[in-house]
């Protein structure tokens, strides 16, 4: 048998506990099918928009006319000009535009509508009586919707506009606002710019008392210091002699560090040099040492009688003997004595250098020490010095401070009584309005009203199709399952060839039908689909009542068609419904012997060549369900079944077993790992995306080797996937039908 965990290509990996992925987006040719699908109403709501819009601008046109007035108020730059230049100052446009926004949302606000329902003019107004039989309420939520000041953009004004049905009351409202808002932000611009004299006033007092402060303070520090060189005309300071002193102590410590320094470096050589190889500048202190020099006078006159004798009386006598053995001593007395004597000029060198170092570094410490105390009284000079240039600084940004104080009172002083201080101006009136508003007019609302009732016609086609969650198409399988598609089987009710045919036996009694032919195409699906050749194959599905069934029926009729020889097992042993597609034979002898079956066999009561019943289609042989049993789950878990499925596949081509369902019982997950292949059947009419997506995942937790689904009972929707087929498919077989029945 196949590797029963072996993973199919295209098919989802078995994540347990994974989030599922992202659902994949409708493609053009998938929306065009749901519009067609819910044409009508797309057409019927478009034109029901069209006639509400139209029948709409009728009656707001007779029973709710509207006028717009407009007039224009001139704002000034933003800026408070200066007096004293003759040059007016540029303003940014930018500035201006932003000023005249404000400007705008200031007229706009609560507090301006209310003032101008409180004047006398627009109270005897027919509007004003009609909106406060309302409410004042009303009244002011009516100005707020249809009273409007725009800022225009590029020139200075500001457009003011009322609507509403009297043109002569929407002039007189536009032109009394304006005349309101124009005098009260007078009024307000030169109380801002009295309350900023006011402000500058008792600034000015303020700053004053600081100078007073500060010079106070810079005497008392010229006292408290008994310093006479801290401010000078010029800016430059003379030296303290604590300054002069510290910094000779501070050159010192810098020096006499670097000569430690370079003393450490001299010490670590001659460290190296005591114990490495004699140097020339030591072995030139031996060569003068009296002792070697007399040492080296013997062993030359040594040497000399040496040679004298060597030749008088030959080597082997025993004055050349003593002789040499002379020399020898000498030789090792002067190399001793050049060995000690390196020693211990080394050695001298070394300890000299440690002493230096010693005295030096003492001589540090007390340098620190005194430039410690050097270092102290700059301090306190360095505080006195920065504490007296704070206050010269503060006295003189005070005083920078009080000129331009009274510079600005003097300009506020003349603003203050100059005309242009408010920076708005009645520039236009508003006339009586001549024509009604746009808003009124057919070309808007019938347009409108039409491409209203065309958007909602298609909201409700996509809600319509949204909020069906049932596994309906090929598209749904391939988006929300993420599995390989292997048959696409239709639903009956629509092929006529199948009406008083059992569906069971749609491959066998009616091969012509595209029924039939649909099974077919899902056996070709199944031996093409790129899996390892399987024997055997389950057959499940997450609810009664999908057609997993009539699938493993004429599957396992169109796997005999082409010369195979197939077993179906019905391992639905709470619920068997094999026995009713294929009838028990009736010559069978004896009640337990026609009752025999997969239970029988799996409690060892029958072997399973006593199980297997021949079926009325030639090379398709069967195994009922048999006797009902206590435990179903616990008797197809046991060793008997896995080995009752080897024996039936070394005997038969195929072997196909029909189970029960995955969602409701745990029976197929014991089947599904006993078996090569699983194909799950989602029942267009009944299957939901849900449930559909569960019974996979229930089946990847076990490790199935889930190979694809097929999409039982697709209605041929409109602009679905069946319409155009059914028709084709018998236009095609037509020919074949006519000599056939021939």
């Amino acid at each position: 048998m196949a590797n029963k965990n072996a993973k199919a290509p295209g098919r989802r990996p078995n994540l347990a506990g994974a989030a599922p992925a992202a659902e994949t987006a409708l493609t053009p040719k998938e929306i065009a099918g749901m519009l067609r699908r819910h044409v009508w109403m797309i057409v019927f709501m478009t034109i029901l928009g069209g006639a509400l819009g139209t029948g709409g601008w009728y009656q707001m046109r007779r029973f709710r006319p509207l006028y717009k007035a407009e007039g224009i108020i001139k704002v000034l730059p933003p800026v408070d000009t200066d007096p004293m230049d003759i040059v007016a100052t540029q303003v940014q446009q930018d500035i201006q535009y932003g000023h005249r926004v404000s400007l705008a949302n200031l007229m706009k606000m609560q507090s301006s509508l209310q003032r101008l329902l409180q004047s006398d003019r627009v109270r005897q107004t027919k509007w004003f009586r009609q909106a406060l039989d309302a409410d004042v309420t009303e009244a002011v939520s009516y100005l707020e919707r249809n009273l409007n000041a725009f800022p225009h953009r590029e020139a200075e004004h500001l457009i003011v506009s009322m609507t509403c049905g009297s043109p002569k009351e929407a002039a007189l409202i536009v032109n009394e606002m304006m005349r309101l808002f124009v005098s009260e932000h007078g009024e307000t611009q030169r109380g801002d710019v009295n309350e900023k004299l006011i402000e500058l006033t008792g600034r000015q007092s303020l700053v004053e008392r600081e100078i007073a402060d500060s010079e106070r303070a810079m005497q008392r520090l010229r006292e408290e210091s008994q310093l006479t060189d801290l401010e000078r005309s010029d800016g430059r300071y003379f030296q303290h002699t604590v300054t002069l002193r510290l910094n000779d102590l501070e050159l010192q410590e810098s020096e006499l560090s670097l000569a430690i320094k370079q003393l450490r470096a001299d010490i670590e050589n001659l460290k190296a040099l005591a114990e490495g190889p004699i140097t020339d500048q030591v072995e030139h202190a031996i060569e003068r040492d009296p002792v070697m020099i007399a040492l080296a006078q013997q062993l030359a006159l040594l040497e000399g009688q040496l040679s004298g004798r060597l030749t008088k009386f030959g080597a082997n006598h025993r004055v050349v003997r003593q002789t040499q053995e002379s020399i020898d001593e000498i030789k090792k007395t002067r190399q001793e004595r050049r060995l000690a004597i390196a020693e211990q000029t080394r050695r001298a060198n070394l300890y000299n250098a440690r002493d230096t170092l010693r005295v030096l570094e003492e001589r540090r410490t007390e340098l620190q020490s005194l430039r410690d105390q050097a270092l102290a009284k700059q301090k306190d000079l360095d505080e006195a010095r920065s504490r007296y240039e704070q206050y010269v600084k503060t006295r003189d940004e005070r005083t920078e401070m009080l000129n331009q104080i009274k510079a600005q009172i003097e300009k506020l002083r003349i603003m203050l009584d100059d005309p242009d201080t408010p920076k708005v101006q009645v520039l236009g009136l508003a006339p009586d309005p001549l024509k009604m508003v746009i808003s009124r007019h057919i070309l808007l609302w019938t347009p409108g009203g039409t491409m209203l009732g065309l958007m909602f016609g298609l909201g409700l086609a996509f809600l319509a199709e949204m909020l069906n969650d049932l596994v309906r198409t090929p598209s749904d399988v391939r988006r929300f399952l993420r599995l390989r598609l292997l048959g696409v089987i239709p639903d009956a009710d629509e092929d006529r060839a199948v009406d008083d045919i059992d569906l069971c036996h749609v491959v066998d009694e009616a091969p012509y039908s595209l029924l039939g032919e649909s099974y077919r195409r899902c056996r070709t699906n199944l031996d093409l689909s790129g899996e390892a050749r399987f024997k055997t194959l389950l057959i499940g599905s997450g609810d009664p009542g999908d057609g997993k069934t009539s699938l493993a029926c004429n599957l396992a009729t169109a796997f005999v068609a082409k010369y195979e020889k197939v077993l179906l097992i019905d391992a639905n042993l709470r619920q068997p419904s094999l026995h009713v597609a294929f009838p028990r034979a009736g010559s069978e002898n004896g009640q337990e012997v026609r009752r025999r079956g997969l239970t029988s066999l799996l409690t060892g009561q029958c072997s399973i060549q006593e199980a297997i019943r021949p079926s009325k289609v030639t090379g398709l042989d069967l195994i009922y369900a048999g006797p009902p049993t206590a435990s179903p789950a616990e008797l197809l878990a046991c060793y008997r079944m896995k080995e009752v499925l080897e024996s039936a596949a070394q005997g038969y081509d195929r072997v196909i077993v029909d189970s029960p369902p995955v969602l409701l019982v745990s029976d197929v997950k014991v089947l599904s790992k006993l078996v090569d292949a699983t194909l799950l059947v989602f029942n267009a009419a009944t299957t939901k995306r849900g449930a559909a997506q569960r019974t996979i995942f229930e089946l990847d937790e076990v490790g199935a080797n889930v190979i694809g689904g097929v999409l039982f009972g697709a209605e041929a929707m409109k602009g679905g996937y069946f319409r155009q087929q059914y028709k084709a498919y018998r236009r095609y077989l037509k020919p074949q039908l006519a000599a056939n029945s021939a």
